[in-house]
């Protein structure tokens, strides 16, 4: 399991912050023409945002503007209990009208949403969490001004300064709340932060594929079936906002809220309120080949290999499998419904470069789904930096590696950076060497990459 930590050294917002994550969040968006996507689909009402996103899962989303009802939770005169979160804004968006992009529009609606909340008393503990993938604007409400991103929103009232650990269905933060800040708050809000990743220009919804939300999160009680009331057709929503329910789908198993902090606090809750309108386009089942590498060596006397293959795909009841080298087909293991998927074979591979087949099947779980994806991926070997290091006071470079393959172990070549320059090859068997001088500027980070096809990346050490 990798989770995202972040550590603060003030409460202060943070927002709009970007970077990589460990997990495929996102799989794929609607890649129409800007100007030219409509919600709903069969409708002539342009809205210019991408009608759906799809989670490695193989559950497609459209953007939530159904005004279809909740039948377990009944509305108020005037607030209806909507399956979409679609707040009123006065004098920009009335609800009780119909909605027409860009002239009666919410400034903001979503692909997907998840809200949860730890209150207890006895602590003094009061948190707010929020995760979405979210459709708004860069200003007004207007053509040209769309945006969307994926959001990660945690706000805490404390009892006291201290370290505080929250972790989410997306990952684990970890907040210090200072003497100072506290006595500014009063511990009210003391912990503040709001995580936007992938907001770009309009049209361009790529952004948020890059973010910590997906798969997305659903209700182990859905999916619910409601009525749209202005097109009488039934929809299927993975949740109902105006619930707290149990839901599945973390990528890293963690279904739940659990805050940490000093004097022994530690208090969990695992419901959410959860707002999201499975589409009806049919999409293939996500395969996302995230390793395929292969080790061999020579044990006793006797060839021991293995091919070991990582994907992502939606989790049981749907299935994986790969066609290793010699074309034998290995059904994968999936881990605790993350979605993360193993398998291995014994064969050695008699020659490289070859390319695997894998195959991800997700239509028991979502019979509208496309027939099975097959992708093909290049076998190669697994390449390990085991040391990276720069002398200043002889400028020296070194550079220890290895290769999986240690029964015909391939040539390592070392470069700077993930692209840079060329250093060198390295010398030996299995495990290779490179010691040139450099002169007087190391490299930040150094790749060495196999002639069998593997490469690892490593940041140089600095040493006297």
């Amino acid at each position: 399991m990798h989770n995202r930590l972040t550590l603060l050294a003030s409460s202060i917002l943070l927002a709009s912050i970007s970077g990589g994550t460990a997990q495929a969040a996102l799989y794929a968006v609607d890649p129409g023409i800007p100007g030219d996507r409509a919600y709903p689909l069969d409708s002539g009402n342009k809205t210019g945002y991408a009608a759906w996103y799809q989670d490695t899962h193989g559950r497609t989303l459209d953007l939530c503007l159904s005004k279809a009802v909740s039948s377990r939770v009944a509305g108020a005169p005037g607030a209806p209990t909507y399956m979409c979160i679609l707040n009123p804004a006065p004098g920009e968006f009335d609800d009780t009208q119909a909605i027409v992009f860009p002239t009666n529009f919410p400034d903001e609606t979503f692909w997907f949403a998840a809200d949860g909340s730890i209150t207890d008393a006895a602590t003094g503990i009061d948190l707010g969490y929020g995760a979405a993938i979210e459709a708004a604007f860069n200003g007004e409400v207007a053509d040209g001004n769309q945006q969307s991103f994926a959001r990660i929103r945690i706000r805490v009232d404390v009892p006291a300064p201290g370290v505080y650990t929250v972790t989410h269905p997306y990952g684990v933060d970890v907040f210090n709340v200072t003497q100072e800040e506290f006595t500014d708050t009063g511990g009210t809000n003391a912990i503040n932060m709001t995580r936007d990743i992938g907001i770009g220009q309009s049209g361009d919804y790529t952004g948020a594929l890059k973010g910590d939300i997906g798969p997305f999160l659903r209700s182990v009680n859905g999916p619910y079936t409601e009525t749209n009331p202005e097109t009488s057709q039934l929809e299927k929503f993975v949740g109902d906002p105006n619930l707290e329910e149990q839901v599945t789908g973390s990528p890293f198993n963690t279904n739940y809220l659990r805050i940490q902090g000093p004097n022994g606090i530690d208090i969990r809750s695992d419901t959410f309120a959860v707002s999201g309108k499975l589409s009806a386009v049919d999409l293939p089942a996500p395969a996302l080949v995230k390793r395929a590498t292969y080790s061999r060596g020579n044990v006793d006397g006797a060839v021991v290999a293995h091919q070991d293959v990582f994907t992502m795909a939606p989790p049981p009841p749907g299935t994986v499998n790969f066609l290793d080298s010699a074309g034998t087909a290995v059904t994968m293991t999936e881990a605790n419904s993350t979605g993360s998927w193993f398998g291995q074979s014994a064969v050695s591979p008699s020659s490289i470069p070859v390319s695997l087949q894998v195959t991800a099947d997700n239509h028991l779980a979502i019979p509208t789904i496309l027939p099975p994806t097959t992708v093909s991926v290049p076998l190669t070997d697994l390449v390990t930096i085991t040391r990276a290091e720069y002398s200043l006071g002889n400028g020296r470079l070194t550079i220890d590696a290895s290769t999986s393959d240690r029964m015909t172990p391939p040539n390592l070549t070392a470069y700077s950076g993930r692209s840079g320059a060329l250093i060198g090859e390295l010398i030996g068997g299995a495990n290779k060497t490179l010691s040139p001088t450099s002169g007087t500027i190391p490299p930040a980070t150094i790749r060495v990459v196999s002639a069998n096809g593997g490469s690892d990346t490593e940041e140089v050490v600095i040493v006297p």
